[in-house]
């Protein structure tokens, strides 16, 4: 039976000391570079992660209030002066823009006297119904392409850092690899206390790179669902509006 005075401890002082942040203290300084890098994508990946739950998350309060005040408006007027102050939701700029063309089509309309007495929600002559429905059709749908892009900004920062940090955590990896031959090369011995220290580094460049990841694309597909969910409602809006006109503006 082993006398366990006999076995040899591990030496406090050796190459390989246990604790992470003994270990990165004692990495190489690409290695150490190759975590920095990563260390930036998560910070950056992070802020835009909650920057952007904190933004959707009233976009998705005020989207729910300005289609239920819209859907039971007596008209087109009294939800317009409801629903412009909700400015966090996309729809809100859409019928802003939409009423800008009402007006805009209301003043051509009426005679050059009349210009100022000419009200927000006006009737169409027949004849050109189509071609001015299709410019408020352009303009709504300009502008909800205009919010969608402004609520995707950056999000493509996290697709980005999904695909590129297990590469940088490869890159550190095999950068580890090739120190630990190298310490053999130089020692010329296999053993633990000279292959430790390299291995350290790609297992620790290994795990950085996908627990940067992993978030980040899981952050990215979460978003990019609401972003659908958010281009259905700006489709569906424009629907909405056109519709809303047509009942109260273009039915002769």
């Amino acid at each position: 039976m082993l006398d366990p005075t006999t076995i040899p401890s591990a030496d406090p002082t050796g190459p390989f000391k246990g604790t992470v942040y003994q270990m990165i203290s004692e990495m190489g300084t690409f290695a150490q570079f190759v975590l920095l890098i990563l260390l930036i994508l998560s910070v950056i990946s992070w802020a835009i992660t909650f920057h952007k739950i904190f933004l959707y998350r009233k976009v998705n309060s005020e989207t729910g209030r300005f289609l239920s005040i819209f859907r039971r408006r007596r008209s087109l007027k009294e939800v317009y002066l409801s629903c412009v102050s909700l400015r966090g939701t996309p729809l809100s700029r859409m019928l802003e823009a939409g009423f800008k063309d009402l007006e805009e089509i209301g003043r051509t309309e009426k005679n050059p006297h009349k210009e100022r007495e000419a009200p927000l929600v006006v009737e169409f002559g027949s004849g050109q119904k189509k071609d001015r429905i299709d410019v408020i059709r352009m303009t709504l749908e300009r502008v909800g392409s205009e919010e969608i892009s402004r609520l995707e900004k950056s999000v493509v920062f996290l697709a980005t850092t999904g695909n590129i940090s297990p590469f940088f955590g490869l890159l550190g990896t095999v950068w580890g690899i090739m120190d630990s031959f190298a310490s053999i090369g130089v020692r010329g011995s296999a053993s633990l206390a000279v292959v430790a220290p390299g291995i350290a580094e790609a297992l620790i460049a290994t795990v950085v790179g996908l627990a940067v990841a992993i978030p980040a694309v899981m952050a990215y597909n979460f978003f990019n669902n609401q972003l659908k969910v958010y281009s259905t409602q700006v489709d569906n809006f424009t629907l909405e509006f056109l519709s809303a006109v047509k009942k109260e503006n273009l039915v002769e």
